[in-house]
């Protein structure tokens, strides 16, 4: 009453009872009558400049709808700040793995008087819920790339204690759900080990045929290791295996060419011309047969058995353009989680050298996400995207194709997605050998010039999906200093 008294702007209303935090929120908002509206907790913090950022971010972004901001947490004594989150731009995959945009949010008093405010069913999750139906409906969703909200750590919060609010879990599977319903996606929502991430498996449509393609030279005993993984772990049966032979001249592969080739989901096609990753790949696509693609290094091997649905189910969706999966060193460290535009002046994997069982940073190695790139060790691709994009640019022979690839993909308007439930070995350039002999390292270097004058304006930019506050020194999502 006294703050209320002292500035106008500043309204107390007063309830017969407690109706809930949705209800609750809800005659707030009924008080309101700004343009937008914003939501603090009782005990959490706004930075001083919070306000004076978003209204930067407005005038700048007059058509946006919605805005959402970095964030950090708050000791419980508010002396420390704890685990800053800078978060991707716009990622509407990663907002569905879990909610990754919780503060600070502002949203167009329009577009919540669209969409219904708070529904009473999701207390716990009724943010998580606003802001699934707020993104679905708004123009434009823009992130600040600026922490402007301190979250309290407590034992009764989230914040402080993931097991504080249990029925909050729940309440997210079910916002989820509807969510899928109402922009027409097919896919069931489960829970994953991890309070507060969600996987969706989305429904296969049809049976659609998968064409593998992987390139080889010589090396008999990793392609079949390769092979064998693929035949004995695969669940999903209607895939063909095409091997692009490249200049081998090792006898043992010809006779395991011949061994393989009677299976009728396998064939071998020779291309003799010196190596080029780019060149032999779109060899491999004219020789294929299926609607969707798999580009494969040969010295992979499968883990899980589900690895082509838990791809495929993405590759089907129209807004997706490509499909990577999580790779794996032998001794199990994180070997590929995605590409991050601009690190090592180009790019660079997310999370290498992690432990596997890591989590990653704010969970990142454990959920579905959108990235801007993913490795062409194990790429899926509908065959018509691929042909829209005009397939691997051949002038790329060792380097940066697949992720040349995949930004025409991403210029075309479609989303690249990262998923860890397709998990492979990677035995990284065990037949190709490393880039580092003097003529290796020479070709490498042109193929960095060639990437950097073709996008040279979206590295200027930055990786939309990875913080300008991260470091692009080393793979690890540590800060930038």
């Amino acid at each position: 009453k006294v703050y209320a008294e002292k500035d106008n702007r500043i309204k107390i209303k007063f309830l017969q009872e407690n109706k809930g935090i949705a209800k609750n929120s809800n005659e707030a908002l009924s008080a309101s009558t700004g343009d937008f509206v914003t939501f603090l907790d009782h005990d959490d913090k706004l930075s001083p400049f919070a306000l004076y950022e978003i209204v930067n971010a407005i005038n700048k972004n007059s058509d946006a709808d919605f805005f959402y901001s970095d964030e950090d947490i708050l000791s419980y004594n508010g002396r420390k700040r704890l685990k800053p989150h800078f978060k991707p731009d716009w990622s509407p995959d990663t907002l569905r793995s879990y909610n990754y945009i919780t503060h600070l949010t502002v949203i167009r008093r329009d577009l919540l008087d669209k969409i219904g405010w708070f529904r009473e069913g999701f207390d716990g999750s009724q943010d998580y819920d606003l802001i699934l139906r707020a993104t679905e409906h708004a123009k434009k969703n823009i992130h600040i790339p600026k922490i402007l909200y301190h979250w309290r750590e407590s034992s009764g919060s989230a914040a402080g204690n993931p097991f504080a609010k249990l029925y909050a879990y729940d309440a997210a599977k079910k916002a989820l759900s509807e969510h899928l319903l109402r922009i027409g996606l097919k896919g069931k929502v489960h829970d994953s080990p991890l309070w507060g991430i969600y996987t969706i498996k989305y429904e296969i449509v049809g049976n659609p045929k998968i064409s593998i393609i992987i390139p080889n030279n010589n090396h008999v005993e990793t392609l079949k290791k390769c092979i064998n993984s693929i035949l004995d772990k695969s669940e999903y049966k209607n895939y063909e295996i095409i091997i692009i032979e490249n200049n081998s001249n090792e006898k043992e592969i010809f006779s395991y060419y011949k061994e393989i080739s009677e299976l009728n989901n396998i064939k071998i096609v020779a291309r003799n011309n010196p190596f080029n990753y780019s060149a032999i790949n779109n060899f491999g696509v004219r020789h294929s047969d299926g609607e969707v693609l798999l580009f494969l290094n040969n010295d992979t091997e499968v883990i899980n058995s589900d690895w082509l649905e838990r791809m495929i189910e993405h590759a089907q969706r129209k807004e997706v353009g490509a499909v990577g999966a999580k790779l794996y060193y032998p001794n199990y460290t994180i070997q590929h989680a995605g590409v991050i535009l601009g690190i090592g002046g180009v790019a660079g994997h997310s999370h290498k050298d992690y432990d596997g069982r890591d989590f990653g940073y704010f969970n990142r190695l454990k959920i579905t996400q959108n990235l801007s790139a993913v490795t062409g060790a194990c790429l899926m691709i509908r065959k018509e995207v691929f042909a829209q994009v005009g397939g691997f640019d051949e002038n790329y022979p060792y380097a940066f194709n697949d992720v040349d690839l995949c930004m025409k993909i991403r210029e075309k308007g479609y989303l690249i997605i990262f998923t860890p439930h397709a998990e492979l070995y990677h035995y990284e350039s065990k037949t190709r050998g490393y880039e580092d002999s003097p003529e290796k390292l020479k070709r490498f270097y042109k193929e960095i010039e060639l990437f950097k004058h073709k996008w040279g304006d979206v590295l200027d930019k930055g990786d939309p999906y990875y913080s300008h506050n991260l470091t692009l020194d080393r793979e690890d999502f540590s800060i930038r200093i």
